[in-house]
């Protein structure tokens, strides 16, 4: 059965299922990352996922290997440009990853337009449909951290000045649509604001967050905000890195090539965010078995959300 499509914008159909590339380049090789991009185009994805920093865990030899290798998967197979829809993002203030333009210390105008231009190059295209702000200029809680402490605040570039660079890519026909990733609610309705209230800034249509069992985040505050102004989530780590698929729990410990067990004491974002330890996701997994043998419809949404409150 083919991956239902719809449209995540005007003249942008999506299947319902996004293939993320985070891991190509890193845990998987050229030929494997070929070969997983060709299942998921013969099941009917047309959707993919990347970003400049990846893959992860991230170092200065292999950044960028996930774009190229989306682009060279691309040319040989000779796949038209209109079949697939290339989702990427641009990275935010690091102070790890100094190997990408520095930092990058903030996301201002001109890292920005660097970004587009590095991202265009590394795939080997001429536009990008879907160009997402990979998490906020501004300090906010995110990857696992779920309270706000405002003495963590600091001078942030203004989204104004976001907006109008992503606008500019809009309109020299680098990037069709543009996102958010790793937002909150307030960051959203501030992107919305100053798009509404200027004819030469583009709108943000979806944003991407983490979603699945183990994270209910976007339930609350996000939800509303997201069905009011008709802004699709795009949730990532559904199986949370794989846990809900109950191998870490298997009597071997899961296999050695296992993201976790492959890259342990390398992935603090990843193991400080899911700690095998808790009894929480050892029972999440076996919901999640339950859950798997249900043939997917329009109310389990619905079952997800009356499972959260004895679970979490």
């Amino acid at each position: 059965m083919s991956v239902p499509l719809f449209n995540l914008a005007p003249n942008l159909t999506v299947s319902r299922l996004c293939l993320g590339t985070m891991t190509f380049g890193e845990q998987n090789s050229l030929p494997q990352s070929l070969r997983l991009l060709d299942q998921a185009f013969d099941a009917g994805i047309n959707f993919f996922d990347s970003a400049e920093m990846y893959p992860v865990p991230q170092r200065a030899e292999t950044q960028g290997k996930s774009e190229e290798y989306f682009g060279q998967w691309v040319r040989k197979r000779k796949i038209s440009r209109d079949r697939v829809v290339i989702a990427t993002k641009v990275a935010g203030p690091s102070g790890q990853m100094s190997w990408i333009r520095d930092g990058p210390k903030c996301l201002d105008a001109k890292n920005i337009t660097e970004a587009v231009d590095g991202s265009l190059k590394r795939l080997q295209m001429d536009h990008i449909d879907l160009y997402q702000i990979h998490w906020p200029d501004r300090y906010v809680p995110m990857f696992g951290e779920t309270e706000y402490d405002p003495v963590r605040q600091f001078s942030s570039v203004p989204i104004e000045e976001q907006l109008d660079a992503l606008g500019r890519a809009v309109d020299a026909g680098k990037i069709r649509y543009i996102g958010l990733s790793n937002e909150t609610p307030y960051g959203v309705m501030k992107f919305l604001h100053f798009a509404e209230n200027n004819v030469h800034y583009p709108k943000i249509i979806s944003v991407q967050n983490s979603y699945g069992l183990l994270c209910r985040t976007f339930d609350s505050g996000m939800a509303e905000c997201c069905h009011h102004e008709r802004i699709y989530v795009l949730g990532y780590s559904p199986l949370a890195m794989g846990i809900l698929s109950g191998k870490y729990f298997a009597s071997d410990g899961a296999p050695s090539d296992a993201r976790l067990n492959l890259f342990k004491g390398r992935y603090s974002e990843g193991e400080s965010r899911y700690s095998l330890a808790r009894n929480t996701l050892k029972l999440a997994t076996m919901v999640n078995k339950i859950l798997s043998t249900l043939v997917l419809q329009k109310n389990m949404v619905f079952i997800l959300y009356h499972l959260q409150s004895p679970l979490f």
